[in-house]
């Protein structure tokens, strides 16, 4: 569980809420494909799954919000978000945090995430690098 909840005036990084429409959700929930597990596919084997009826950028974008919602302390709120506006897991974890939060209020056109979102974001950033240097440490000690 990250530290970095919600800063006072921040965007609710950790907020969870629906990013796909009611149906896309009848489309998943028929092919006994439930939403957590779109970050484990391929965008265009899920699109063709569906039938063509859920575009392949589509699937892309939400196997994107999937996988960046699975890093602690990110909701699907702002995963959504962030995948909408091009990012992928990897963008979000290493990219500094003020061009991540530009790309976000440019595709949304208005500022939605401001200073504090931003600093909330490399709080995050530095406790993601934080954990990988500690597993990287321990897997060289069971060596």
């Amino acid at each position: 569980m990250s530290k970095v909840q919600a800063l006072p005036g921040a965007f609710p990084l950790h907020e969870d809420r629906n990013f796909i429409s009611e149906s896309e959700w009848v489309i998943f929930k028929l092919l006994c494909k439930p939403v957590n597990s779109f970050g484990d596919e391929h965008a265009e084997e899920l699109s063709i799954a569906t039938g063509n009826q859920v575009s392949i950028k589509r699937c892309d974008e939400l196997i994107r919000t999937v996988r960046i919602s699975r890093l602690a302390g990110l909701g699907s709120w702002i995963s959504r978000w962030f995948a909408e506006a091009g990012f992928s897991d990897n963008d979000v974890c290493n990219l500094d945090a003020n061009a991540i939060i530009e790309g976000v209020n440019r595709k949304a056109g208005y500022p939605i995430c401001n200073e504090a979102t931003e600093r909330a974001l490399h709080k995050l950033q530095l406790e993601w690098k934080g954990a990988a240097i500690e597993n990287t440490t321990s897997k060289e000690d069971q060596s």
